[in-house]
């Protein structure tokens, strides 16, 4: 079995990474460590949840611990770029453990909070960044950033960042790096065609691909199942759920920021501890969420989307997703909060009538059928929507707004036969359309101006 110590790492590190528990290497760590350290641009594929974070955080790390640094003021030499804020604290953490042993000192910049403190860590002079795109762009148009001395720059979690809209972002941060030889490590858990165009656009012809997975597949060691119920029932399944005895702490994942809220709302009037993170939180209330449901005080966190990649919690037992997901991608990067680094983990998931379409696309994608859970307290009564979703929404739940609903509200003397119509005599008829006609508004005549005195 391969160790970390057969990866060529330094003795630093590796009390470092003993320190933390960790001594097997994952398949991607063994396969991207050492193409990193050879100096080779490494593109890494992987499914969530794999531990690509340490297989540029140690690569990185060791370089710029055998480099000398530059006299003078000390520049930054390592940037790792990460859509979210959440990903940007975690590999921040991941960094402060394993050079726990060296004096490489590390910064991590994004947006959301005030600019002060991290102003305040870039003046004492910084050899890594950890860094999310705005707030990168608006501290180097400020002067406090200077990225012409790159020698490592990492993009994580490439193809989501693409999916959130940062490509110009990203392009501005790459025009202030210039033309400087530097080494790139691009890692994704995807591999959509604006990956790809990257891809040929950083890496040197060389690079080292390292695909430890089939791109889009979940993780074996994680328990699928799906309810199939009504939405009005689904807030009574996930009390039911909770009562579980092995469900230790419990991922919720829903569609919406005002479901977040309402699902965690309900939770707490039913006595649950409970708390919501999604990007209406400010980063201070999502940070407190975080903390508090990692440290045990509470047993539920119910996030959007924005959760779905880079929140690392050790031992989550459950998943569960309270909404199918829009895009089946996603599925893959909720359920695999859970299941990390070898360990078991459950993903249970609630499907409405309508949302019946979305679990079709995520079978397909994963290309396994999900399993349908027998011990339903509140089986689905409406009949599955398997064409076109609506949404989310249930049909039943339109509150007839639909075109037939319209015509309801028509006034009743248009919804009269026209035998009945015709009975009338013309002077009702006149009497009936003056009295559906709109009052004319008299317009006041202006005042007649004062005489002068």
């Amino acid at each position: 079995m391969t160790e970390f110590v057969d990866l060529g790492i330094d003795a630093e590190l590796l009390h470092a990474l003993a320190d933390a528990g960790y001594t097997v290497p994952t398949p991607i760590q063994q396969q991207a460590i050492p193409a990193a350290l050879s100096g080779r641009d490494v593109l890494g594929l992987a499914q969530t949840g794999t531990g690509k974070t340490c297989a540029f955080v140690i690569p990185i790390l060791q370089k710029l611990k055998n480099e000398a640094r530059l006299p003078g003021f000390p520049p930054i030499r390592s940037l790792i770029l990460t859509p979210t804020r959440e990903l940007a604290i975690q590999i921040y953490e991941s960094f402060v453990a394993y050079a726990k042993y060296t004096d490489i000192r590390c910064a991590l910049v994004y947006g959301g909070v005030s600019q002060y403190n991290q102003t305040e860590a870039l003046s004492a002079g910084v050899d890594v960044l950890i860094a999310t795109p705005g707030r990168l762009n608006d501290l180097c148009g400020q002067g406090y950033i200077d990225l012409e001395d790159i020698e490592l720059f990492v993009l994580d979690e490439a193809d989501r960042m693409l999916d959130m809209g940062f490509i110009d972002d990203v392009e501005r941060i790459l025009k202030r790096m210039g033309d400087r030889e530097m080494q790139t490590l691009l890692f994704s858990a995807t591999m959509p065609q604006s990956v790809q165009k990257l891809v040929k656009r950083l890496l040197k012809e060389d690079f080292a691909k390292v695909e430890v997975t089939p791109v889009s597949t979940t993780v074996e060691a994680i328990d699928q199942s799906v309810y199939f119920v009504d939405r009005e029932n689904k807030k009574k399944l996930l009390l039911y759920t909770l009562r579980d005895p092995a469900l230790d702490r419990a991922l919720i994942f829903v569609r919406t920021k005002t479901g977040a809220d309402k699902v965690a709302h309900d939770l707490a009037r039913a006595h649950v501890g409970a708390g919501a993170i999604h990007g209406d939180k400010s980063q201070l209330d999502r940070q407190n969420a975080l903390n508090r449901f990692k440290e045990g005080k509470i047993r539920v966190l119910v996030a959007t989307d924005i959760a779905a990649r880079g929140l690392d919690i050790s031992e989550l037992s459950h998943v569960i997703n309270y909404d199918v997901p829009n895009e089946p991608e996603n599925y893959v990067h909720r359920i695999g909060r859970t299941g990390r680094a070898g360990h078991g983990g459950v993903a249970i998931t609630f499907c409405q009538a309508d949302e019946v379409p979305y679990l079709r696309r995520i079978e397909k994608l994963i290309d396994k059928t999900v399993p349908v859970r027998e011990d339903n307290p509140y089986p689905m009564q409406e009949q599955p929507h398997e064409g076109r979703s609506s949404g989310g929404r249930s049909r039943s739940r339109r509150g007839g707004r639909g075109r037939r609903g319209l015509n309801n509200n028509k006034p009743q003397m248009e919804a009269q036969p026209a035998a009945q119509q015709e009975q009338q005599t013309p002077q009702q008829a006149q009497g009936e359309q003056k009295a559906r006609r709109r009052p004319r508004r008299r317009r006041r005549k202006p005042a007649a101006p004062a005489a002068e005195s």
